[in-house]
């Protein structure tokens, strides 16, 4: 017993010098998803302030492909010392637990929360060349062309979402699988799918050249960085409210003074003039929470999509 109590002993303060050098060596940050998507942009963002903040280089390294999984696997099976992080969206953390009956994570075991970083409503967007101008239309179109009733996904709460867009209107538009948000945007604009339901940040640019086109958003209230764009309920689809996020986790039995110490610098990065005009210029609402908020956030996410996932039968196994 004594040995123990010393063994236990010697790891705590192990863990605490680890913790009060920290850091003293580049942080990675694992992205699941290709360059140019959504959570590749918002991390690119906020880099430069982190490595200011943290007096560390922070280097962003994409591992796409498998809705994320393999981005998520990663950092799950690193070791929990600060030093490898992953920018975790809802997809991962809560729509591939809602949709997978086997996966190589556990969302909630096998990661430590850090923070939220923002939150943000996903946009329903067309190829501009198409005759689709309201939701209305899209229905319709899908109805009366059902060869070219398909949409690009590059993760699970997209895929979620446009299913619910389907069982909620009758329409049949099939998925067609991409590495990022930002390759379905390009698969919109070169007419290779008619639809995708995309966080803000790649389908900014498009929009604003007018190459695809918003009809809706899946707030629950008009957002005002598109206040002309109605809601899915206003746009008559019910019951289509989708907010979504992004946030830091770190593996599993990271220290919470490192923990303690990343939250600090999220919550300052994300309020800082140059990050908040970047996110409200892409439609981003920062948040910067705290671990347990985000602890929270996931379980209640999971119970949400998991109900969802099982009225719509979706199943990506």
């Amino acid at each position: 017993m004594t040995r123990i109590i010393a063994l236990l002993c010697g790891l705590a303060l192990l863990g605490t010098a680890q913790a009060q050098n920290y850091p003293d060596k580049p942080i990675r940050i694992i992205v699941g998803y290709a360059a140019g998507g959504g959570n590749d942009i918002i991390v690119r963002v906020m880099q430069p302030e982190m490595q200011k903040g943290l007096g560390q280089p922070v280097v962003v390294e994409n591992k796409p492909g498998a809705q994320s999984i393999i981005a998520a696997e990663l950092v799950a099976r690193s070791p929990g010392d600060g030093y490898t992080l992953l920018m975790g969206p809802s997809g991962p953390m809560t729509i591939n637990p809602a949709t997978y009956s086997k996966l190589p994570y556990d969302a909630q075991r096998d990661f430590t929360p850090i923070s939220m970083i923002c939150e943000f409503p996903l946009l329903v967007t067309v190829d501009a060349k198409l005759p689709i101008r309201s939701v209305k239309d899209l229905i319709e179109f899908a109805k009366a062309n059902p060869g070219k009733a398909n949409y690009a996904s590059s993760a699970g709460i997209f895929q979620i979402t446009t299913e619910m867009f389907n069982q909620r209107t009758g329409s049949k538009f099939v998925m067609i699988p991409y590495k990022s948000s930002g390759e379905s945007v390009q698969a919109l604009i070169s007419g290779n799918v008619a639809l995708t339901i995309v966080d803000p940040p790649p389908a900014t640019g498009p929009l604003k050249a007018g190459t695809i086109r918003a009809l809706a958003v899946t707030s629950p209230k008009r957002h005002p960085s598109w206040p002309d764009l109605p809601t899915m309920a206003e746009a008559g689809v019910p019951d289509m409210e989708v907010p979504v996020w992004t946030a830091f986790f770190a593996p599993a039995k990271t220290p919470p003074a490192i923990v303690a110490r990343l939250q600090k610098e999220i919550a300052r990065v994300v309020q800082t003039v140059e990050v908040k005009e970047r996110f409200g210029q892409m439609g981003l609402d920062p948040v910067g929470g705290t671990a347990e908020e985000l602890r929270k956030r996931v379980a209640q996410d999971i119970a949400k999509w998991s109900a969802v996932a099982k009225a719509a039968n979706i199943k990506n196994d």
